[in-house]
């Protein structure tokens, strides 16, 4: 997942028994296929090339079971451990704060949530019926990424759809080549656990 052809397109299936998605670049080819299996205690999310799931690329593990502040390793296909993925605890009840953590442990990237108040309001609607069909069109939470030096270069944010089951990843600003696919990794797990939370 390096180079790849901005914007990127996340679609959730709807239809099958894990939380899985399908990750398309802005030429429609198909450039990563996302399964997280449901009821486990420890996530194990496989990242394959595409959806005949021929060719685990990656694969993301907790090192614990379910947690608030759980840490997420990031591995390549030879079990290469080249980043993780750390929710900020308390910081993100009420904003999603994510931070992401290089080869070296270092903080290079973090996540935040652009307004929160989307996600409250698109979950008090989101229980009434009829109202709740139509809150996947109405409320669209986005995610901003930053360097450190708090430059935005990546938003990923929620496209109008019902069951809100299309995400869009936008570049904003120039991205190492190394550095891609730890983000784009991490804006997956980021977005699993923030679907799961509603």
């Amino acid at each position: 997942m390096q180079n790849l052809n901005y914007p990127v397109n996340f679609v959730f299936n709807i239809g099958t028994l894990a939380n899985d998605f399908t990750a398309t670049d802005a030429s429609g080819r198909e450039v990563a296929y996302v399964r997280q299996k449901m009821f486990k205690l420890k996530e194990d999310i496989l990242i394959y090339s595409d959806q005949s799931r021929s060719r685990v690329e990656y694969r993301i593990k907790a090192d614990r079971w379910i947690d608030f502040s759980a840490v997420y390793s990031m591995f390549d296909d030879h079990g290469y451990e080249f980043g993780k993925i750390v929710r900020k605890g308390w910081a993100s009840i009420w904003k999603a704060s994510y931070e992401i953590i290089d080869q070296h442990e270092q903080s290079q990237y973090r996540i935040n949530e652009e307004n929160p108040w989307v996600k409250v309001v698109d979950s008090i609607l989101g229980d009434i019926p009829v109202i709740g069909f139509l809150t996947g069109y109405l409320f669209n939470p986005a995610y901003l990424l930053t360097n450190n030096r708090g430059e935005v270069l990546i938003k990923l944010k929620k496209i109008p759809s019902f069951f809100g089951r299309r995400f869009e990843i936008e570049q904003l600003g120039a991205i190492n080549s190394d550095d891609e696919p730890r983000i784009i990794l991490g804006l997956m797990m980021m977005l699993l656990l923030e679907r799961r939370r509603g």
